[in-house]
């Protein structure tokens, strides 16, 4: 049954199939997400202030510093103790082990994710948990799938279910949640990942309402443009806020660069340092934040202040981050934006939209030119708000703020930049993104009859009375099987009838060496693997431990082609 259903989920569209497992990978990512988020609200109740999540502004001095130390040291040491593959967290170590390792997420950095993300926000750094959420929740899925055997195109799939599951529980926004894994994350737009994905995530809010209710995120007052007068100046806003992305973009990347030579725990010690100096200044960029976006919201912060916040949060954010602090972007690039955003309400007349708007506009627009998806940026402010009022002026300063930061400041969105910072590039062609929905199992040639170097007459005759179109040589040189045509062998016996015995290493024929691929990799592989060897064919043999490999298929630059053609 598990074999069938991996042989169906090599094609190019297995819904049924894929629908089901994103129901599935849907359960357990949320079920991550609600206990990473019980662990962080859970330690943060038994210290700070009130039983609250995010009051360190109202702890002592000396208490926060104290904390910042403490958990500076524990994630220091987390760090130190790792193997240098095992550091690597967050979305971009997502997106760069679904580019480069068909979605095949470690279970040891989803650990050191865990543990370090919580305890990073827990202790105060200037991090988010919707980077360590869609980290755990892709893990969660992609283990999964590793689990199970799957085939690499599926399990690609399944981890943009475990991130749109991800979303979908810490905001409330199912919507969001399934652009922003297809926009972002698996950067594909085809009905076989959009359908499991949107099962993923609404069964990850589903299950996240359960738990915390209908509440969305932030407390977010009637919102609605008062006058067509205002649009001039939204893209002013839209101005200040790509700038600010802009320079969001830089600095981490930036910090990023310098911080790669540098050891692990001197990297952190320099975290520590910078919070400490920016959290005397404001004491509310420590943490995500989200308690500030909910006072701005209502319009209980100075604008002077949230200007102070805006540009002491976005130094903060861009050195932890940089500096390899186990913790996510997305919420503390939410709190710069809403505190830009409420600063350009502020200065407003009070005749104007209120301060809510311009701060719900400025989290969205400041999300979508940092990482540069603006669809799931609209969504988001649709989910969010629930009002509809908000899109039309929504959509023009997302836009603009997006193209500030990609045409005028030239930044990449943040995750690319950072990838590209660290000598890897995303990019492929069509062909290749094509090439990757596809299987192995799905296109590989069956008609195939495995024998030894030297055969009888009547074998070979046997075998060839099953109309196979290749025979598949045991070598015996290099235990490497070599791939001959049947043609040739039926030549062979024709032309030499009074021969016993046959070397089929010898006859006369077209001989092909091979090589050996997983059942689970995807035509990509296949290809990639022809071309950067001397072997013109692959033979797909699954491998477990304790039983005799079993060969299920071959496969030829032929096969690759076909399977290419079938692709709608």
């Amino acid at each position: 049954m598990l074999e069938a259903l991996r042989a169906r989920l090599s094609a190019v569209e297995a819904l049924p199939q894929l629908s089901l497992l994103g129901l599935i990978c849907g359960c357990i990512s949320a079920l991550v997400i609600l206990l990473f988020r019980y662990l962080i609200e859970g330690s943060q109740g038994l210290f700070l202030p009130d039983g609250g999540t995010e009051n360190y502004e109202l702890l002592a001095n000396g208490s926060r510093i104290f904390l910042l130390l403490a958990g500076g040291l524990l994630v220091g040491l987390l760090l130190q103790l790792s193997r240098p593959n095992d550091r690597a967290v967050g979305v971009l170590h997502v997106v760069e082990r679904l580019n480069d390792h068909q979605g095949r997420l470690p279970w040891r950095n989803a650990v050191q994710q865990f543990i370090g993300g919580a305890v990073a926000i827990i202790t105060g750094f200037s991090v988010g948990r919707e980077g360590p959420g869609v980290h755990l929740g892709a893990a969660s899925s992609s283990l999964l799938g590793q689990w199970s055997a799957l085939p690499n195109n599926s399990l690609r799939v399944l981890v943009a279910c475990g991130t749109a599951a991800a979303i979908a529980a810490s905001f409330n926004t199912p919507l969001a949640g399934v652009i922003f894994a297809v926009e972002v994350v698996m950067m594909e737009y085809t009905l076989g990942v959009i359908i499991p994905v949107v099962v993923a995530a609404v069964t990850g809010a589903v299950l996240a309402r359960g738990v915390y209710g209908d509440d969305l995120a932030f407390v977010v007052p009637p919102t609605a443009l008062q006058s067509l007068l205002e649009l001039p100046y939204l893209m002013l806003a839209g101005l200040v806020l790509g700038l600010a992305a802009a320079l969001l973009v830089w600095l981490t990347c930036a910090c990023s660069r310098r911080a790669e030579s540098q050891p692990v725990l001197l990297r952190i010690f320099l975290a520590v340092i910078v919070m400490m100096a920016c959290s005397s200044l404001s004491p509310a960029v420590m943490g995500i934040g989200y308690d500030t976006i909910n006072q701005a919201l209502q319009g209980h912060v100075a604008v002077q202040l949230l200007l102070l916040i805006a540009v002491v949060k976005l130094v903060a954010t861009a050195w932890c981050v940089g500096m390899g602090v186990p913790g996510g972007l997305i919420g503390p690039t939410l709190v710069v934006g809403a505190a830009l955003g409420g600063v350009m309400g502020g200065v407003l007349p009070e005749t104007a939209s209120g301060p809510g708007l311009y701060v719900v506009i400025g989290m969205c627009a400041m999300m979508g030119a940092t990482l540069q998806a603006p669809l799931a940026a609209l969504m988001f402010i649709l989910e969010l708000t629930a009002h509809p009022d908000v899109i039309l002026p929504g959509m023009l300063t997302i836009v603009v703020a997006t193209l500030t930061c990609r045409i005028v400041c030239r930044q990449p969105p943040m995750f690319v930049g950072l990838l590209l910072g660290r000598g890897l590039d995303h990019r492929r062609d069509l062909l290749s993104q094509s090439l990757l929905r596809v299987g192995v199992t799905h296109v590989m040639n069956t008609r195939f009859m495995a024998m030894p170097a030297e055969v009888e007459r009547d074998t070979a005759e046997r075998a060839l009375g099953r109309d196979p179109e290749w025979i598949l040589i045991q070598s015996e040189l290099n235990n490497q099987p070599v791939l001959l045509s049947a043609a040739d062998l039926a030549r062979a016996l024709l032309e030499k009838p009074e021969a016993t015995k046959f070397k089929l290493l010898e006859i006369p024929g077209d001989r092909r060496e091979m090589v050996r691929i997983d059942p689970e990799a995807t035509l990509l592989e296949a290809r990639e693997l022809l071309e950067g060897g001397s072997v013109e064919a692959l033979y797909v043999e699954r491998r477990r431990r304790g039983r005799s490999p079993v060969v299920f298929g071959v496969l030829t630059p032929v096969d690759i082609e076909r399977g290419y053609r079938l692709l709608p």
